[in-house]
This record gives C-alpha cells, structure tokens and sequence, in this order.
C-alpha cells in the first residue's frame, strides 16, 4: 500500500531511502514561486519540464542520492510535491522517503470545492487555509458563493449599495431547517476588491481557478434590499437572515418580499450585465456560475413588465423567460471569453443554449440532465446524496463520496467536466464545524475527482486516511473519527440514534468532544 492520497496511477516500490537534510537544494525548469530555489546544477530535487505527459500529470522517481521529477505543466510540477510531501511525511517533521517510481496524472480537469461565504462570511486567512487544504489534495477549482439572499459578499464598484446595505443583515437563523429560534445581532461582511485579488493570486500559485458564482435571477433578496427597482414590485425591504427559500408569516411577520429580479425590465437586465463585466475584471478564470436554481415564478406571472418580455420575444411561459435571460448573458458572457455554468434547474426552460455547463446536484434524477448530455452538452457531478458536505455524516457518510460512480445516475463519465463538493453555510458558522465536514470528506472527493476508478477501494482508503489523519492534526486541522461511542444507557443510544437517522445537523457537533461519526456504523 501506498500511504498517498489521491492514490497515483502506477506506484513501483524501490530499495533504499532519500535522506533529506538543511542544504537539499531543488533546481527546476519552472518558475515556482513557493519553492526557494537553487542555481546549482547538481541539486538534491531536480524538476524537468516533459511536454510529452498530460498538463496536471507528473513523474516521481524517488532514489538514495536524489530526487527527479517530470511534469508537462509548473501545476504538475506542484502536485509531484504534494505527492512528496505525503510520502515522506513531511508535516509531522521526518527526514526520510522510501524510494519510489510514480506515474500519475488525474482523472478529471475539474475537481472542485464549493463554498458559501454569503450566508456564514469567512475572512481572508481562513479562504487561504481552505485553498491550502485543497492544493494538499489536488483540488484545482475554487467554486465561490458570493452573494445570496442572506448577503452580498463582492463588491461592485458601480453599485456601492449592494455592500453597503446588501452585505448587512439584523438577525441570523440558527438551530436547522424549520426551527424558529433566530439571533437578533447584526452579521455583516463583503470582499473589497483589493482582497478579491490577493485571494485569486494566493489561489493561483496554487494551480486553483477560483470560479464566482453571482446569483441571478432568484437568491436576489440582499441585491433587491440595496436596489428594490431591480424587482417585479418595488417594496422596501431588508436582508433576510432566515435560511430557506420561503420566509413563513408565522416565524417573523413578514407578509410579502421579493426573492426574485425582473427580466422584463430594460434598468434589470443592464444591472446584470454590469455585475458581470465587474466581476470579469476581477476572476480570469474561463467561467462564470449564474446559479439560477430555486427561481420562483410567481411574480413573474403577474408582472406587466414579465409578460411583455415573454410576448415580444415569441416565449411560451416564465420558465423560457429564465431561458432568454440566461442566453442573454451567456451571449455577453461570450463576448468575453467565459462560458456560462449554472444549476440543473435551469435546463427547464425549452430555449437555452446547449452550449451550458449544467451542474447537477438534485436529490432526484433529472432527465433534463440526461436530455442536455445526449445533446452534446456537459455537465459538473455534484449530486446531493455524494458531495453536499455541509449535510451531518449520519446522513451522508463518507462510503456515499467515495463510492459515487456516475453510471448510476445514466450520466456517462465522458460527459462529466469533473465532481466538485458543496459547502453551504446556513448552519456552518465556525471554522472548526467547516473542517470537521470537509474533513475526511475532500479526501474521498480528491481521490474520486484524481484516481482512476480501477484503482479506487474503499478499504485501501480507509487505512491510507487512518496514515493520513496524523498530519491533518499536526496542521490543526479539525476532522471527523470514524465511529461513535454510544452511551450505555439504552434510553440515551436510543434518542442518539433516531436523533442520527432524521439526521439532525447539530447532534454531530454537540458530540464532537465525546463521540462524533462518520456514519459508518
């Protein structure tokens, strides 16, 4: 066995061990700007560039006297050291690899991470330790949730209100999906644009795209408080801290709001258009996520400005009015070289170009999906029941990541871009809870997203994750045990359980300190 995760395609045991020491010197054909690196000519690691190897593959070949690694790309080059890292166990202070010959290269181009800074806001350092976390691993695509109901997190130098009143919300929602109990604190918090970038270079020397995702046309609720004319009906309203995508009557007296922008209007259509070339500016990557999920209608269906979009431009109903807005900003999109990803939702509506990257994460099939593939178009795996990490693991243990195959969701491997994991943050509000549900989940994420699936077993895993928890504690890295230590009386196991089989998102961590599971048991 091994001990590396993601487990490389081929792996030859050699005799003998490299000793490391003060004056290893590395010498590379890259620039690599994280490594000191040394002129000498007989360096200790010695990097060559191979134009022959795939772009993310690498070749290690670990001897007694040195170190030689070949990679296509200064990304492969990175991961090589990764892989170095591992085996050697770097972070836990050895001095000593077994010698080893590595042929690897992933299984993927996307492999990625999805976190929500709109509802819980996470500061520079800790996007920057959730980037580490993720170049430990392979992960190469940082999927960033800026802006949602709950808070607008980036700011738009054109549109200042929505920082300045969209980034503020009075209360927040605590304690899980339908319960009532609310915190009545002001939560407040946005990127400037300075920070954006900081956050994009530390990414990019990490060979991580960081993809934004602004949310239009629903999830509008903080933009439409800022800027309420953006909206079919234009009522004042403020941030809402309730998580869900209805807010009841009942649980705080609010009758009527709006969720949801307005496409029949000329001022709505140009507000989206100039986020976008904003955004554009700042994220070089080739992509743009639209979200576009949980759009609700309603408004739309009354609205004089909604209706007349719909018949000037020959549509059959409101769900195509989400299509022609989506092509309208795919067209806009294009202009400047990025394609448009947005959720399974909104294949829908009958006029969207084929030319969307869907990503797929419902809990049901989708045969819109399936109807988008044959199609020729493509799609991200981020089904709910495999990679929603913010859910408990009781509910979703850690065999659903790794053992996703997406065959039995009748998606075939050659239409899938990558698999990516989703870190929603309603009920993620520290950093000890977020690791503790990423961790060991993005380990079955990397491997799932690198290795070929000829080489994926979950028994192998599991002893390589036991040899690699060591170091996830060296890094004071949070991560969920295997196995709960039930009480003995059978009244309190008995609550646990049924407590762990509704799947209540807070039992896991209340037990952190005693007895947390990965709900293998």
């Amino acid at each position: 066995m091994v001990n590396l995760i993601p487990i490389p395609r081929k792996h030859i045991r050699q005799n003998g061990q490299f000793v490391f020491s003060n004056e290893t010197s590395v010498k590379s054909d890259f620039d690599m700007p994280l490594l000191n690196l040394d002129r000498c000519e007989d360096a200790d690691i010695i990097i060559r560039q191979n134009t022959a190897l795939e772009d993310e593959g690498y070749v290690l070949d670990i001897t007694k006297e040195k170190i030689f690694i070949e990679s296509k790309s200064e990304a492969g080059a990175y991961y090589a050291l990764q892989s170095l890292r591992q085996l050697s166990r770097y972070d836990l202070g050895q001095n000593k690899v077994d010698c080893c010959f590595i042929e690897d290269a992933p299984r993927f181009k996307w492999r990625g991470l999805e976190l929500d800074s709109s509802r819980h806001f996470w500061t520079v350092e800790q996007i920057k330790k959730f980037l580490d976390d993720m170049f430990m691993l392979k992960l190469n695509v940082f999927h960033w949730h800026l802006t949602d109901d709950q808070g607008w997190r980036l700011e738009i130098k054109k549109y200042p209100l929505l920082t300045q009143i969209g980034s503020k919300r009075k209360y927040t929602h605590i304690n899980g999906w339908g319960c009532k109990d609310i915190i009545n604190e002001p939560y407040e918090g946005f990127y400037s644009q300075e920070q954006i970038k900081e956050i994009i270079e530390y990414a990019s020397a990490r060979n991580i795209m960081i993809v934004p995702e602004v949310d239009f046309p629903a999830h509008c609720a903080a933009a439409l408080a800022a800027y309420p004319e953006l909206a079919c009906r234009e009522l004042e309203s403020e941030v809402p801290g309730y998580f869900g995508g209805i807010i009841p009557e009942k649980v705080l007296g609010i009758k009527d709001w709006n969720r949801t922008i307005c496409p029949g209007k000329e001022k709505t259509i140009q507000f989206v258009l100039d986020v976008i070339d904003e955004v554009c500016d700042l994220f070089p990557a080739p992509y743009f996520h639209i979200g576009g999920d949980e759009a609700p209608k309603d408004e739309w269906k009354k609205c004089p400005h909604c209706q007349k979009a719909i018949k000037d431009n020959n549509l059959k109903n409101e769900e195509d009015l989400q299509g022609w807005l989506n092509n309208c900003v795919l067209e806009h999109l294009k202009s400047k070289g990025r394609q448009l990803i947005g959720w399974n939702e909104i294949l829908a509506a009958g006029n969207l170009d084929k030319s969307i990257i869907a990503q797929y994460w419902t809990l049901n099939r989708d045969k819109n999906v399936e109807k988008h593939i044959k199609n020729g178009g493509k799609v991200i795996m981020s089904k709910h029941q495999a990679f929603y990490f913010d859910m408990p693991y009781a509910m979703y243990p850690l065999r659903n990541t790794y053992n996703f195959k997406s065959e039995n969701y009748n998606i075939s491997s050659d239409a899938i871009l990558g698999v990516e994991g989703e870190l929603w943050t309603e009920w993620i509000d520290n950093q000890s809870r977020l690791e503790l549900l990423m961790h060991p989940r993005i380990e079955a994420l990397g491997e799932v997203a690198w290795s070929q699936y000829s080489k994926i077993n979950w028994s192998d895993f599991k002893e390589r994750l036991d040899n690699f928890k060591p170091i996830l504690k060296q890094l004071n890295t949070n991560y969920a045990v295997d196995k709960i230590s039930l009480p003995k009386n059978r009244y309190k196991r008995n609550k646990i359980q049924l407590k762990f089989r509704n799947g209540d998102i807070h039992l896991e961590d209340k037990l952190n300190e005693k007895y947390i599971s990965q709900g293998e048991e």
